[in-house]
This record gives structure tokens, C-alpha cells and sequence, in this order.
């Protein structure tokens, strides 16, 4: 004989009484079809044994065990064990085991998900670029990279338009026209719109420079200067304009050049409505309206609005001639 169970008897009959409860439903033998209880929205129809429902009590689930499930690297053959423990049902997945992570413990609900957290500790990059060779552990981190040979741009500025190869980008570009900077330097309380920038900042104070050159050992405090000056040395100019075939060490420099033939002027002083072709032009000028001078000349303690301005005064010192 079979009887109706609803879907809220079933879950306490599995996980929630010590004791079933008893089936109170009509037999379904001899009913006639229009007679069958419906299935509504809160409860699901199952037709089930009538001999499971009049046990009792119900047995209790044992808890398995934690288990150690070996995963190997395939850069280095190196094998990492991690441990499956029980997991609390939770809906149509009940009873599933977390995954955790042998190396830092951190919790994963798929295999594929830890596999692919494991590179972290292994340094495995399975993905290579097909232009420059470069490696990434991440399908999604190749593929952001591939737009920088592609020139793709799929996220723009809704207030000037500008084209970035990143969310994160964008996101960071849209913070100089909402005027915020929320990472303020704890020395001289000067703000930013990105911690990254942030960083660099602070080595000013701390004059850290770690990034050192293998030619003649000048050292930088940020490695895209090291990398330009590695240019200096090598003479690659990676850089062309489509228009006069001039050459630039880097792309910045190339993109600020080419508004001198659409003579495009996207940067603008908030006080006096000036515009500039490029953001250091605009952030020099905003100087002589904020009065801001942070280069100092380290003989007479003498400040300058301008990096150039500072190394024009510093030969009146060295007595070198340009």
C-alpha cells in the first residue's frame, strides 16, 4: 500500500524528529483520479512506501568522516592534500561536504573552484598568452589581458566618454569626476583616488626605492619608471603614431601626442575652465591656482611648482649646461 507524503513531513521525517511522524493520508488504492490530493505551491506530491512512514523511530544519520582528497599540480607534480568535511543540508544540495584548502584551511563548496585556489600556493599558470607569451593562473585574468593587444575597450566614462580595459579601471577614472579620494596619506594628509597611488606616494616620505636598473644600477621608487628607463639603454620605442610614424617609449606619451592632431582638449581646470590635452598638464596648472609647490631643491630648500622648473634651478648649483 503507497500513501501521500508532503514535502514538509519528508525533510522531518530526514533531518529534524527523532520520531517519524505517523501517515495520516488516505490510501490511494480504489480513488478515482479527480480524488488525488493536488500538488500546491508549498508542498510536493511523492507516492512512497506505506511501511516507511509507521516506522519508528527514525535511525540517526552517521556523520562521515573528514576525508583528504589529493590534488596535484601539474607544473611541478607537486600534490596538495585537501580535506572534504560534512556539510549542513541545505536545500536540494543537502548533505554536500565542504572542500578546505590543506595549505590555508580557507572553504570551498566545488573541486574545480579549489583547483583553481591552489595556484596560488603552487604557482601554476596554466593560461599563456598567445602574443607575448606572458602567463596567467586565471582563464578570466588572460583574457582581460588579451585587450591590451587587441586595443578592445569595453567599459566607458558616462561623463567623457573615455574607453578602459578594465571595470576596476573605470571605477577609479570615475572618482576625478565625483571629486572623491577616499586613501589620505598619514603624513602630510594629501588624498587619492587609488591606493595603488597611494603607495607610491609614501615612498617620497620614506624615500624607499626598490626597483633598481641591471645596466647601471639607478634605482626608482615605482618599476613603470625603471621600466622606461630600460629604454633608455635598449633604444626600443614600442610605441608608434599612426599618423606621423613618431615613436614612444610608452603608450601614455602616445595617446597625449595624438590629441596634437585631433588637437582633442578632455582635461579641464574646475576654477578657471582652461583645458589641457593631458592630465599632468592640467595638474601643473591647477598649482597656480592652489599655490601648491612640492618640489623642493635640496642646496637652498628653494620650491617649485614643476619638476622641470626644479632641475632648470638645480644647474644653477651644478653649474651644468643643457
Amino acid at each position: 500500500m503507497y500513501y501521500l507524503e508532503s514535502r514538509k513531513e519528508s525533510w522531518w521525517r530526514t533531518w529534524g524528529r527523532e520520531t517519524q511522524p505517523q501517515c495520516s493520508q488516505r490510501s490511494l488504492i480504489g480513488l478515482p483520479e479527480a480524488d488525488y490530493p493536488k500538488k500546491t505551491e508549498h508542498e510536493a506530491v511523492r507516492i512512497i512506501p506505506s511501511c516507511v512512514l509507521r516506522s519508528s523511530p527514525a535511525p540517526k544519520q552517521a556523520v562521515p568522516a573528514r576525508r583528504i582528497m589529493p590534488l596535484e599540480s601539474s607544473l611541478c607534480g607537486e600534490v596538495a592534500a585537501s580535506s572534504a568535511a560534512p556539510r549542513v543540508p541545505r536545500g536540494k544540495r543537502g548533505g554536500q561536504q565542504a572542500l578546505h584548502c590543506a595549505v590555508c584551511e580557507k572553504e570551498f563548496r566545488f573541486k574545480s573552484i579549489l583547483r583553481q585556489h591552489l595556484r596560488v600556493h603552487t604557482g601554476e599558470k596554466p593560461f599563456e598568452c598567445t602574443f607575448c607569451q606572458k602567463k596567467f593562473p586565471r582563464k578570466g585574468q588572460l583574457a582581460t589581458h588579451l585587450r591590451i593587444h587587441t586595443g578592445e575597450k569595453p567599459f566607458e566614462c558616462m561623463f567623457c566618454e573615455e574607453m578602459f580595459v578594465q571595470k576596476a579601471h573605470l571605477t577609479t577614472h570615475l572618482r576625478t569626476h565625483i571629486k572623491v579620494k577616499p586613501f589620505e596619506c598619514a603624513v602630510c594628509q594629501k588624498k587619492f583616488t587609488r591606493n595603488g597611488s597611494l603607495k607610491l606616494h609614501l615612498r617620497t616620505h620614506t624615500g624607499e626605492k626598490p626597483f633598481e636598473c641591471t645596466f647601471c644600477e639607478k634605482k626608482f621608487a615605482q618599476s613603470g619608471q625603471l621600466t622606461l628607463h630600460l629604454q633608455t639603454h635598449t633604444g626600443v620605442k614600442p610605441f608608434e603614431c599612426v599618423i606621423c610614424e613618431k615613436r614612444f617609449t610608452r603608450g601614455e606619451s602616445l595617446r597625449t601626442h595624438l590629441r596634437t592632431h585631433t588637437e582633442e582638449k578632455p582635461f579641464e581646470c574646475t576654477v578657471c575652465k582652461k583645458s589641457f590635452s593631458a592630465s599632468s598638464a592640467l595638474g601643473m596648472h591647477q598649482r597656480t591656482h592652489t599655490g601648491e609647490k612640492p618640489y623642493e631643491c635640496t642646496v637652498c630648500k628653494n620650491k617649485f611648482t614643476a619638476s622641470s622648473s626644479l632641475r632648470t634651478h638645480l644647474r644653477t648649483h651644478t653649474g651644468v649646461k643643457p
